[in-house]
This record gives structure tokens, C-alpha cells and sequence, in this order.
């Protein structure tokens, strides 16, 4: 059987995190799928290392081969053990910022008073993270840091949220390529994948990037309305998951495991023998 690289969002993609419910078994046999030997098992995310670690040790999930951290700005290759920081990507998104640090930059946006810094360990080598009020993520507050980031030479990418549970606006500051799907592009290439030999599943809008592209991806059953109609409108190799499948809801990893069947058929029988 040939290989696949399996990319998957986290939070309300593997993990059942959302409102939805979870079909039972659905994540044991993602484990099980994830075990086999031509599975090449990646994470991709906003979390960062200690919170991803968190997730697999809560939720019992496979240990990934790779984890995409910070929404793209690290790469690890876990060797199913120790955490390695991968310099090459590092070295491959570094030119963005221009050999500046994230202190650097901040000086250069310490004149926008709606910006407050958040946690140091929220900081990383390629990501400059801040807090701002809920309703700060207009075009001309996006045109300010831009404005000053550009004055700077640096080439960014800036990632909007909103934390529900404290009520505050989140701003992160990566380097311009340091995005998902350069990241998931960069790993194909590097253990030599083909576009047919990969698949990525999301929920959410910072998924888009990936929804969008060539990349064959799959979005859970249990995503938005908005996110879903956001994907439809555009243009990539894309599969929504229904529910059905195998008696199962389409939600989380029940989504991913659709996904899959629908795209690398030869998964089906497999699947079914499982149950």
C-alpha cells in the first residue's frame, strides 16, 4: 500500500472540543489507522508545544511524526519521542523578517496603544503575539500594523481571532510564508510526497489557506455554516463530510476517516474490517 501523509487540524477537528457530539470509537480507530507504518502522521495547528502535548496526553491521541505549531511558524519532527525544532523551515521562512527578532518588531508597533503584548510563552522565534479589543480587526487597524511592519521591510502574515472565554481580540505576527499550507507543502517535499499520497481535514477559517489549495482536504461535518460555505466558494480539491459513513456522524475524526475513504478508497475495507 502506497503512503499518505495525513495532516489534521486540532481543536474541533481531531479533538472534539466543539459543541457537536463525537461518534463513539471514531478516535480509536483514527489511532489505529495512524499506527500503520506507511501513515506518515502530522498536526497542524495554532497551539504551541506544550498545548498540543496537553491535547495528546487529555484526549488520547496518536503521537504525530510531525507537528506544524503556531499556525505555521514552527515545525517539529517528533521521532515519536523527543521534539526536534526543524531549522529547516526555520531557515526557510526567515528571510520574511529580515534577520529581525520579534523584540524588533515590537518596537516598531509600540506606538498602537490597542496592542498589549501577550505571554512570554506565547511568544515564539517567528511569532509576535498580541492582545486587542474584540472590535480592533478592521481594515484600518489591519492597515496600521501593516503600515509599520512594511516600514520595518518585513513581510508578514496576520492571523485574527477572538478568544470567547476572556472576551479579547488576538492578534499573531508571523512571517509572510509561515502559513499552513506552505508548511504542509514544505513537509511533502521534503519526504517526498505526491500531491494523491496527501490529505488534510479542518473545521475553521485559519484552515482555509489549505481548503482552498490543490491539497486533497477534507472539512469535518461539524464546521460552520459560514466556514462552509466560505470553502465551497472557492476553488480547491475539497470534500465535505457528510455522516453515514460507516454509521458514523461525520464530526471530528469520524470527518477525517469519510475523508479519507472518499479520496484513497483502498482505506474502505480496511476500515470496515475494523469495526
Amino acid at each position: 500500500m502506497s503512503r499518505i501523509l495525513l495532516c489534521t487540524d486540532l481543536d474541533r477537528t481531531l479533538i472534539p472540543n466543539g459543541e457537536a457530539p463525537e461518534s463513539a470509537g471514531a478516535r480509536v480507530l483514527f489511532r489505529r489507522l495512524a499506527g500503520r507504518a506507511e501513515v506518515r502522521l502530522v498536526y497542524v495547528s495554532g497551539r504551541d508545544q506544550s498545548l498540543i502535548e496537553q491535547a495528546i496526553s487529555e484526549f488520547d491521541l496518536p503521537v504525530p511524526d510531525d507537528v506544524i505549531a503556531d499556525v505555521g511558524a514552527t515545525i517539529y519532527d517528533t521521532n515519536k519521542s523527543e521534539w526536534g525544532r526543524l531549522q529547516a523551515w526555520d531557515e526557510e521562512i526567515a528571510p520574511d523578517w529580515k534577520n529581525l527578532q520579534p523584540a524588533d518588531l515590537q518596537a516598531g508597533l509600540s506606538d498602537l496603544n490597542a496592542l498589549h503584548l501577550q505571554e512570554p510563552e506565547k511568544q515564539g522565534l517567528f511569532k509576535l503575539s498580541y492582545y486587542t479589543p474584540v472590535t480592533w480587526n478592521t481594515p484600518a487597524a489591519r492597515a496600521a500594523v501593516e503600515m509599520r511592519l512594511q516600514a520595518l521591510g518585513v513581510k508578514a502574515n496576520l492571523i485574527w481571532s477572538i478568544d470567547d472565554d476572556r472576551g479579547v481580540g488576538l492578534l499573531d505576527i508571523l512571517p509572510a510564508s509561515a502559513n499552513k499550507r506552505h508548511a504542509i507543502e514544505f513537509l511533502a517535499a521534503r519526504y517526498g510526497f505526491a500531491r494523491c499520497e496527501m490529505l488534510f481535514a479542518g473545521d475553521s477559517g485559519n484552515d482555509l489557506d489549505v481548503l482552498a489549495s490543490p491539497i486533497p482536504s477534507v472539512l469535518v461535518a461539524n464546521a460552520s455554516d459560514e466556514v462552509r460555505r466560505d470553502a465551497l466558494a472557492l476553488d480547491g480539491d475539497l470534500y465535505l463530510a457528510q455522516g453515514g459513513y460507516l454509521g458514523m456522524n461525520g464530526n471530528y475524526s469520524a470527518g477525517i476517516l469519510e475523508g479519507l475513504a472518499h479520496y484513497h478508497p483502498r482505506y474502505d475495507r480496511w476500515l470496515r474490517e475494523q469495526l
